[in-house]
């Protein structure tokens, strides 16, 4: 094991080729639902621009998947944040998403929308502190009920929006 420094990641656009490891990673992580490596292989192609890879010495430690909502162009779905294990507690998750929100293409997003289970007591840190840095409000409100979307087998996704906020983002 390495000591990781969050100035020493690098962040990149996700590649076809990170699927399979961005599903090791993922699978890692928990409370995080592991997908398919199917679909972290389309998150890495598809949604790759509203997606981040993070290296450190070539090692995959970070990922976020995200994409802008069909119906809603000036809204970017945050649909999960993994960060291994030796690279937590250094800020690396409000990097990657600070660093999609500075990219060119993502000029026009004015929110910010994700689902967390109230146990995941580190998502809601992390957004609200996003919503903080964004100088924008927040909200929350079920969108996936346990019983009657997940027959009792899961907790509620609670959705919460940021913003709106300024399109003048900064990495």
């Amino acid at each position: 094991m390495y000591e990781c420094d969050n100035d020493k990641v690098k962040l990149r656009l996700p590649r076809p080729s990170d699927g399979f490891v961005v599903s090791e990673l993922i699978s890692q992580c928990p409370p995080l639902d592991t997908n398919s490596t199917y679909c972290n292989l389309l998150q890495c192609t598809h949604f790759s621009r509203t997606s981040v890879v993070a290296e450190l010495r070539g090692k995959i430690v970070g990922f976020i998947s995200g994409y802008v909502i069909p119906d809603k162009p000036n809204c970017l779905f945050i649909w999960q944040v993994a960060v291994a294990e030796q690279a937590r507690g250094i800020g690396l998750a409000l990097r990657m998403l600070r660093d999609i929100l500075a990219r060119n293409h993502s000029r026009q997003i004015v929110t910010v929308e994700t689902t967390i289970t109230a146990s995941n007591l580190a998502s809601w840190a992390l957004f609200e502190r996003l919503a903080q840095e964004l100088k924008a409000p927040f909200n929350k409100s079920v969108f996936f009920d346990s019983s009657k979307h997940f027959s009792g087998n899961h907790e509620s996704e609670l959705l919460m929006k940021i913003g709106p906020f300024s399109t003048q983002h900064e990495a």
